[in-house]
């Protein structure tokens, strides 16, 4: 074969243990207990690394083109793959133009080729007024179409209300299209305190769970009715879980995904003026985090992607600290998968239940059936990964743009040593990454 990895710890579609992995042409070609097979190259793992298959983030915003002052093509991708992630899917709002008609597509696409460093896909946009363009935009290979429920935060991104998301799950349920939704309920929160000054206690009370919990109630009545698919964005208030689980046991076609920062951080810990731990919906109290633990051990919450929404130092109003002023987002892409793990294993779960969160679900979710998995006939990406080994967070050694990270300064356990797209080695020099089409990959 051209490319074996001889790995002694390796998580694959068949299960845990050594093997041999053989690549032909960018491909998984075979997958052989112990050391089995042999090629024209051979990468022999050390027993402190785990094989495991490329991550794949399905949220993440590159910002680019029209606010690459706030991350990039160049600088997203590198943060991916230095995080042992092979695969994103960009959001289509904070960029502009927002992804939200063929022509906008195109002018992301044409910014990106040739620039990214792991493989990229798109998401569409829904927006009042663009329900024309949904039919293009599914045809043009968007893998699904994201939605706000209140304010985006930029105002070329506008909400839908409830009869416009209705009229555009039907279109998407005619199309077999997925809708990711952005659930919170703005009356609530224009209801709840508003938020200024420093401290944190202030800003989770303007974003109250109840906000949450009605989105989610009035997304799953629209699938429904309209028996379209759905999925949750950035689940943060463990309140909606046994909605969400009774909605899937009766058959709603429903998907949930929280991200790590939901799973590290507690608002117990935020100090008052830290808006860099800002984001919405916001991180919550140390025993809502146990339960969105216990909603991934139990399957109602399906993935861990990481929202890495980034800004410059400025927006976020590191100075005075007022989180009312501050943007609201996570900067995490790169180190994801140590927070999940640290977290994962302090709570007796295996790296395989990291796999099926970060890598093997989220490219379900998406419909990729050649990614996060090391099996043949999928694409020859991979994560090698020190899981033992520590380190603390060193914002100023992240690849993503802008040196501001909730990160900083946390010990972690587990470290990305290599990261292989399609039997490459990834080292941030040479942009390698594809393009990716929705029923393409």
């Amino acid at each position: 074969m051209e490319l074996v990895f001889r790995a002694r710890r390796a998580i694959t579609a068949a299960g845990t243990g050594p093997c041999s992995v053989g690549v032909e042409g960018g491909r998984i070609v075979a997958v052989e207990p112990g050391a089995a097979l042999s090629g024209d190259r051979v990468v022999e793992l050390g027993e402190d690394v785990v094989l495991m298959p490329g991550l794949v983030d399905t949220h993440v915003h590159v910002n680019d083109p029209g606010r690459t002052e706030w991350e990039g093509f160049e600088t997203a991708t590198r943060a991916a793959a230095a995080g042992g992630v092979t695969t994103i899917v960009d959001m289509p709002l904070n960029s502009l133009p927002p992804t939200v008609d063929p022509d906008a597509l195109e002018v992301k696409r044409k910014t990106a080729a040739g620039r990214v460093h792991v493989d990229v896909g798109f998401w569409g946009g829904a927006i009042p007024g663009n329900s024309g363009h949904l039919a293009a935009l599914h045809e043009a290979g968007v893998f699904g179409f994201k939605c706000f429920l209140l304010h985006s935060g930029v105002d070329e991104f506008p909400p839908l209300d409830d009869a416009e998301l209705e009229a555009d799950l039907r279109i998407l349920a005619e199309l077999g299209a997925l809708m990711i939704v952005h659930a919170e309920d703005a009356p609530t929160i224009d209801a709840a305190p508003q938020p200024h000054g420093p401290r944190y206690a202030g800003f989770l009370a303007s974003r109250p769970r109840e906000a949450e919990n009605r989105a989610i109630a009035r997304v799953i009545e629209l699938a429904r009715r309209t028996g379209a698919r759905a999925h949750i964005l950035h689940l943060s208030s463990s309140d909606a879980l046994p909605m969400i689980a009774a909605a899937r046991a009766e058959g709603v076609a429903l998907t949930v995904e929280t991200c790590p920062h939901y799973l590290s951080f507690t608002a117990e810990e935020i100090r008052d003026g830290a808006t860099q731990f800002k984001c919405c919906p916001p991180i919550r109290e140390a025993g809502n985090r146990e339960l969105l633990w216990q909603g991934l051990a139990d399957g109602v919450i399906d993935c861990v992607v990481s929202d890495h929404s980034p800004c410059t130092p400025e927006l976020k109003r590191l100075d005075s600290g007022d989180f009312g002023a501050a943007w609201g987002g996570i900067a995490g892409l790169q180190v994801g998968l140590p927070a999940v793990w640290s977290g994962a294993a302090q709570r007796g779960h295996g790296l395989a239940d990291v796999v099926r969160w970060m890598a093997t679900r989220p490219a379900e979710l998406a419909g990729m059936t050649r990614k996060g998995r090391i099996a043949p006939g999928y694409d020859a990406d991979f994560c090698v990964f020190a899981p033992d080994e520590e380190f603390v967070v060193d914002v100023a050694k992240l690849r993503h743009r802008n040196p501001v990270s909730a990160y900083d300064g946390s010990p972690l356990r587990g470290v990305v040593r290599q990261t292989w797209l399609r039997g490459q080695e990834v080292t941030g020099d040479d942009p390698r990454g594809e393009l990716l089409n929705r029923g393409q990959c």
